[in-house]
């Protein structure tokens, strides 16, 4: 339960107090500062508390943006503010400060206006405190204390004026989208998140349907019927409805949360991931029929392209989330194209994001075989990746700026080194300014060539993955501040990735391949909570679990290792052995993280995945 503190001398026909009862606030009178001091006072400190003005005059969903956001310590509209308990204290001296500066002549002088004055200086002291306070953009939405009769039915008119409903719905939608979603799911789902808010389902209730329902459409894919791929590639769209849905009803009731956000940013990769397992065991079942084949390899390559082409679009904004001095003609001629409307549309398609990307697998699943299926898959993805990747090159070649310490330092978290590479580090000394992502490359070269040009059992990956290790190490060693140096996780994840497929295709025994596809599974997901602790302003997760998980070059090192050791079949059992185990550290971990206090409120709204 939260508390409103409704401060001045109630107005007549006000139906305020309703409004803040149908938000789930226990409504108190208070009609003076002093008498909102008591009133604060007595609210339990584990509560949200909001001082609203007794003379509001606005819709009810400004009242829901500025007192209801989980998201937001405090936060402020014209007339009323509202604090968590990490802010109470705050809002107490706020209260206390502004109750002091008032005198008592200033009451008859001001009376239509008092509680406005109270709530409005509350907020302005807040902020001169230290506490940032957020203000939601409101656009049409009415928020106001009018101060006379006339300026309050004026005020009405205006409420009466504009739709709240109609904004709200309509803001429920996230602001950037791919063509897909914004023309083809957007228009219907966000009556459905409307629907499921007024039944009281949680947006981590739809987010759980969402993966149960792509989790069944990769048991129907995984039968290897045409029936079964049909209802997959329908059961698939589905589950990206539901996906819109969730964040739709999230915003639509604000109903945020640390769980939701960990829900929202792993779920889709567990959705995409598992239906790509389900296309290689369909196209399994089919082969023994004798109507299909084995796919495993491409579902694996499948996986390892979209993870890299993620891991591109997440160390570029890291490296330029503060960047200063951003000058990038690349910049501005994209800003250009993006004042273009159909450009606007082509450009969010060419990236081939979720909304395309999984209409595209739905198609090819229910109409063709899960071969075309990938490889049509992995041309759109390769297309889409050179393209982003290429401006993203140009872009930080002709920028001037100047990168921070906390790029840097987001830049090495994401690199993932272990315990070898931090040895290895003392011995090597740092390479020249600007030249990481070559020496990434280089190692990544040796590695791949000497893995893909030899037989299964043979020591050459082995010495491959030595001399990565130790150009990984030179490439960390100095702080990545270079204009392309935020290419070198990429690099480590298409290295390591890269190089359990092609071990595990040449093992050519059953099993190698789905094994791989597990452990590059488990370390892709370990790669994604390591973003998204890092864009919730927690950091990267604790050094122990890289340590006890390896790092990319300790991984790779010991996939090649076994592999010259071992026979093909003992090959799968320790690479299953190995998926296990971090699968089962990784995600222990995560979900002790999440689940925590101090996990953030994660809810991306910029490019879509």
């Amino acid at each position: 339960m939260s508390t409103a503190i409704v401060t001045g001398q109630p107005v007549p026909g006000s139906s305020l107090e309703g409004e803040l009862r149908a938000l789930g606030f226990d409504v108190r009178l208070a009609p003076d500062a002093a008498q909102a001091g008591a009133a604060l006072g007595a609210v339990p400190a584990g509560q949200r508390v909001a001082l609203v003005d007794a003379g509001f005059v606005g819709h009810t969903h400004a009242l829901r943006l500025g007192l209801t956001d989980p998201r937001f310590a405090a936060s402020a509209v014209p007339g009323a503010v509202s604090v968590q308990p990490a802010a109470r204290e705050a809002l107490t001296g706020a209260l206390r400060d502004t109750a002091q500066e008032s005198s008592p002549t200033d009451v008859p002088a001001r009376a239509g206006t008092l509680a406005g004055v109270l709530a409005d200086r509350v907020a302005e002291r807040l902020t001169a405190s230290g506490t940032e306070v957020h203000h939601p953009e409101l656009g049409e939405l009415v928020a106001a204390v009018p101060a006379d009769p006339q300026a309050r039915n004026e005020a009405r008119q205006a409420v009466a004026a504009v739709d709240d409903e109609a904004i709200r719905l309509r803001t429920a939608v996230k602001a950037r989208d791919g063509f897909f979603t914004t023309y083809c799911i957007s228009p219907y789902s966000r009556y459905i998140a409307r629907w499921c808010a007024r039944r009281g389902l949680t947006p981590n209730q739809v987010t759980t349907a969402s993966l149960f329902t792509a989790l069944i459409a990769a048991g129907c894919a995984a039968t290897g019927t045409r029936v079964g791929f049909v209802a997959a590639g329908l059961l698939l769209l589905f589950s990206f409805v539901l996906d819109c849905t969730d964040g739709q009803l999230a915003r639509y009731s604000l109903q945020y949360s640390t769980l939701g956000a960990w829900l929202d940013a792993t779920f889709d990769r567990a959705k995409e991931y598992a239906y790509y397992a389900g296309l290689a065991l369909g196209a399994s079942a089919a082969s023994g029929s004798g109507g299909g084949d084995d796919v495993w390899a491409l579902a694996l390559g499948a996986m390892v392209l979209q993870t890299c082409r993620h891991v591109v679009d997440f160390s570029f904004n890291e490296a330029n989330h503060d960047a200063t001095a951003n000058t990038s003609p690349t910049a501005a001629l994209s800003d250009k194209l993006d004042s273009v409307g159909w450009t606007v549309w082509v450009r969010r398609m060419i990236v081939l994001p979720i909304g395309e990307r999984w209409a595209l697998i739905a198609v090819l699943t229910a109409l063709t075989t899960p071969r075309i299926t990938f490889i049509v898959l992995l041309i759109g993805c390769a297309l889409a990746a050179t393209y982003t990747t290429a401006g993203r090159v140009l872009r930080s070649l002709t920028r001037r700026a100047t990168r921070t310490d906390r790029a840097a330092q987001a830049l090495a978290e994401l690199s993932d080194s272990g315990p070898l590479s931090e040895l290895l580090q003392r011995a090597v000394r740092g390479v020249p300014r600007h030249t990481a992502p070559a020496v990434a490359a280089l190692g990544t070269l040796v590695l791949v060539l000497a893995t893909a040009l030899s037989d299964y059992g043979s020591w050459w990956p082995v010495f491959g993955a030595a001399v990565y290790a130790l150009t990984s190490a030179a490439a960390v060693s100095r702080p990545l501040k270079g204009p392309l140096d935020w290419l070198v996780p990429p690099v480590f994840r298409a290295a390591e990735y890269g190089t359990i497929l092609l071990i595990a295709a040449k093992a050519d025994v059953n099993g190698a391949l789905p094994a791989a596809f597990g452990l590059v599974a488990a370390v892709a997901y370990h790669h994604y909570d390591t973003v998204y602790r890092i864009r919730g302003g927690t950091g990267a997760p604790p050094y122990w679990l890289v340590r006890a998980i390896g790092g990319h070059e300790g991984r790779t090192l010991v996939v090649t290792v076994i592999a010259a050791l071992l026979t093909a079949t003992d090959f799968t059992v320790a690479l299953t052995a190995l998926a296990g185990f971090v699968a089962l550290v990784v995600l222990a971990e995560s979900i002790r993280f999440w689940v925590s206090a101090g996990a953030p409120a994660v809810h991306d709204e910029g490019e879509p995945a």
